[in-house]
């Protein structure tokens, strides 16, 4: 994990800078995973609990949006689907994700979706209990560390309980 100059900011970063919302850059090590690159935290000293992950879902009545939830967690879907207005959602097929986000696997922001696509996004209420958490800064191994309520203004989410503890079929 290292700090990063002034002049080598993401897109998402300079979006950040714009809005005067305080962040901490950090890069984090990636490792090939079948077809796409995914962070290696088990042996950073980051609790996987404070860094986010962004997953993009399609709700059978909104269409594309997005839910934000620790890494030791999973999107229940059936909370999501309550907590969206949905009866029913499901994840974006991989070959749909760039086409949907504008962001690989990996690299998907709320922060940049949002810029992009206004899509509704739900963040996990665990983030209440965070003074900051990590989410990607729009680039794989790139991230930003901020404080969850400065996220939910930024990209006009609301929390919502949309996690669970164990995997569901994605």
């Amino acid at each position: 994990m290292a700090k990063h100059k002034k002049d080598d900011k993401t897109l998402v970063e300079k979006m950040l800078d714009k809005q005067n919302i305080a962040y901490t850059s950090y890069t984090f090590p990636t490792a090939a995973a079948g077809d796409v690159q995914q962070l290696q935290v088990d042996h950073l000293d980051i609790p996987e609990h404070q860094i986010y992950k962004t997953l993009v879902l399609i709700g059978n009545k909104t269409g594309p949006l997005v839910g934000v939830v620790p890494l030791d967690r999973h999107i229940d879907y059936k909370k999501l689907s309550k907590a969206s207005g949905n009866k029913k959602v499901g994840m974006v097929p991989l070959k749909d994700l760039v086409k949907t986000t504008g962001y690989e696997h990996g690299a998907n922001t709320p922060i940049g979706i949002h810029a992009r696509h206004k899509y509704p996004i739900y963040l996990g209420v665990e983030a209440k209990d965070q003074s900051q958490i990590i989410v990607s800064a729009g680039k794989i191994g790139r991230s930003v560390g901020i404080a969850p309520k400065d996220l939910i203004k930024a990209v006009r989410a609301e929390y919502a309980d949309i996690t669970a503890l164990e995997e569901q079929e994605e």
